[in-house]
């Protein structure tokens, strides 16, 4: 969501402070602003809309000061204006805020009936309020922030300047992330290491109830008791992971063709190439005696767990119960002894997926995670975790943050088969093997780019688009409606195609594109049967099925072939037309893919 960086620095930052929130651009925002202290006096530029914006202002008004802190907004509380942009100020304090102050109308009324005067909608602006409140009232910084914190009820990231203190920022969290850099004579704060990777690599993690008081020389961290406590320094890699599109037009499409090097890249670290057999890493769970596995993720990572919901109840015979993590946080659903919850999450800091985490956690069950961000929090309050190595995803649609989920999924189902009987030895070496051959056909499918990109032309003029799937392709059904409808802005839902008489057949006519994902499998014919009632109506059909296929017997508006592949990976492969289809229905809208309206990457409040 939002983003924070925060730098004590040895020369001017208003540049520096831009191009690392350039860094932070694929969290998604609608504002940006920066503010610094010089000479001892507080002074802020913001803007509405993209960075670009923000740094013509500051070119023609520049913004001087050594400390400063800086923020990417996308709007919870009042519109997207320059106005409700962050930092925000009062007296001596300014602020930035990533998260969400549930008790912010309460704190309102009570500022205001204090004499405080408000200038924008934001719940943020109780915070700079309250600090301001306590700094006048004599206390000190690091006392006024805490204090204020004791009021707040919500999730919050926070940097902090004050007036006449040059060299000092305060940071704190609950909920949301928080780094701190570690430099030579500067230090940072930012909302994760690749904000922070152009001016160092050592980065602690704030946990959550942290206060971190920085000046240049040194950092002290703070409990929520007041204790001062240490925090590991790790150093990081994402100063290798640069965020450059390349030769490709948008960060979209550059992950779809990143596909198969990242799933050979996180094979390389789950599998055996030589003896075709899983290794996983040391997780102390002992599959043999699992009673039940619960899954639970929000969005895409919802999809790829519904998907593996198929594989670990076929290869490894365990009862699947999945839940969209927002819903199974409040459903006070009963857990079995010996029961296993999983937790997938890109970024690892999925506000509603965490509350599900803690939720089995105090309930005795064991908790592994399925998250690309190692040091995030969800990894951190894990049992154990399975990384998917995907490396950063810019684009606000995940590609091969799915894919690489669907992945270690997979090899974790063949896991469990495989310690709890159900698989054999000879079995277990077929389904790597599939695994391992999985890159070159994603490769291959890449090959029918232009294809598609024609056939999107015809799509982008759709109003409505179904999408239709029969087992474990109704997930993918599902994720591929979705991903159409977050970049192109077209309606476009997934059914299970054997759900089509119970409802949507209703919505066929001769302008309704229709879908159909459909290998050549055991559920073939089912599916044909499907989509002849789709013609029979006058839908346009476009399907998407295996070079084995055959004819299937009824008028086609288009057909995407996709190589043959075992039954195992077909869902991860099956992925790559859905998510070009609607990449380049997108293109020719017009829409902004990598940053659509309304969304954001990380979703670190409910």
């Amino acid at each position: 969501m939002c983003g924070i960086v925060g730098i004590l620095g040895k020369g001017p930052v208003a540049e520096d402070l831009i191009r690392s929130l350039k860094r932070l651009e694929y969290r998604g925002y609608d504002s940006a602003g920066v503010a610094t202290v010089d000479g001892g006096r507080l002074d802020r530029r913001r803007a509405q809309g993209k960075l670009g914006i923000l740094e013509e202002r500051v070119a023609a008004a520049p913004i001087s000061g050594n400390s400063g802190i800086g923020h990417t907004r996308w709007a919870t509380h009042g519109a997207p204006t320059e106005q409700n942009a962050h930092p925000h100020m009062s007296g001596s304090v300014t602020v930035v805020h990533n998260g969400i102050i549930e008790n912010f109308r309460e704190l309102r009324q009570e500022l205001e009936a204090d004499g405080a005067v408000f200038e924008t909608e934001t719940d943020t602006e109780v915070i700079v309020h309250l600090i301001e409140r306590e700094y006048q009232g004599e206390a000190s910084p690091q006392d006024a922030v805490a204090a204020t914190l004791k009021r707040l009820e919500g999730a919050f990231a926070l940097a902090i300047l004050f007036a006449g203190e040059d060299d000092l920022m305060i940071g704190a969290r609950r909920g949301s992330p928080l780094a701190v850099g570690h430099g030579d004579g500067e230090n940072y704060l930012g909302s994760d290491a690749l904000a922070l990777a152009p001016f160092t690599d050592r980065v602690a993690y704030l946990d959550d109830g942290d206060i971190a008081v920085l000046t240049r020389s040194s950092v002290r961290i703070f409990d929520e008791s007041g204790a001062e406590v240490p925090r590991a320094i790790k150093i990081s890699q994402a100063s290798a992971l640069l965020a450059d599109k390349g030769k490709y037009r948008h960060f979209m499409l550059k992950e779809i063709h990143e596909q198969p090097d990242v799933i050979s890249h996180t094979l390389g670290q789950y599998v055996s190439f030589v003896e075709e057999s899983v290794v996983l890493p040391r997780l102390d769970i002992d599959f043999k005696k699992l009673s039940r596995l619960t899954i639970s993720a929000c969005g895409t990572a919802f999809f790829a767990g519904h998907v593996a919901k198929y594989w670990f109840e076929r290869y490894a015979r365990l009862p699947v119960e999945i839940d969209i993590a927002s819903e199974f946080r409040y459903r006070e659903a009963p857990l079995p002894e010996n029961g296993l919850s999983v937790f997938i999450s890109q970024s690892g800091e999925t506000a509603d997926t965490l509350a599900g985490l803690r939720y089995c956690k105090e309930n005795g069950q064991t908790v592994l995670s399925i998250v690309n961000v190692q040091e995030s929090t969800i990894a951190r309050e894990s049992h154990a975790i399975l990384p998917t190595l995907a490396g950063p995803e810019i684009g606000v649609a995940s590609t091969k943050g799915f894919s690489s989920q669907l992945t270690v999924l997979a090899v974790l189902a063949i896991a469990i088969g495989r310690a709890r009987g159900v698989l054999t030895s000879v079995q277990e070496n077929e389904l790597v093997r599939s695994l391992i051959g999985l890159p070159r056909l994603m490769t291959t499918v890449l090959r029918h780019e232009n294809q598609i990109d024609r056939l999107a032309h015809s799509l982008s003029k759709a109003r409505d688009v179904l999408y239709l799937g029969r087992g474990i392709f109704y997930p993918l059904a599902l994720e591929g409606a979705l991903k159409l409808k977050e970049i192109s802005y077209i309606h476009a839902e997934g059914y299970a195609a054997g759900e089509l008489k119970h409802g949507p057949i209703a919505l066929i006519d001769e302008n309704m594109p229709v879908i159909v994902l459909a290998p050549h499998d055991r559920l073939y014919e089912k599916t044909i049967s499907n989509m002849q009632e789709v013609a029979a109506r006058g839908g346009r059909i476009i399907l998407i099925t295996s070079e084995n296929a055959g004819d299937p017997g009824t008028e086609l508006a288009s057909e995407i072939r996709v190589p043959n592949a075992h039954d195992f990976v077909a869902p991860i492969l099956y992925a790559l037309p859905a998510q070009l289809l609607a990449y380049y229905t997108a293109v020719h809208l017009g829409t902004d893919v990598d940053q659509p309206r309304n969304l954001a990457k990380s979703v670190t409040v409910e």
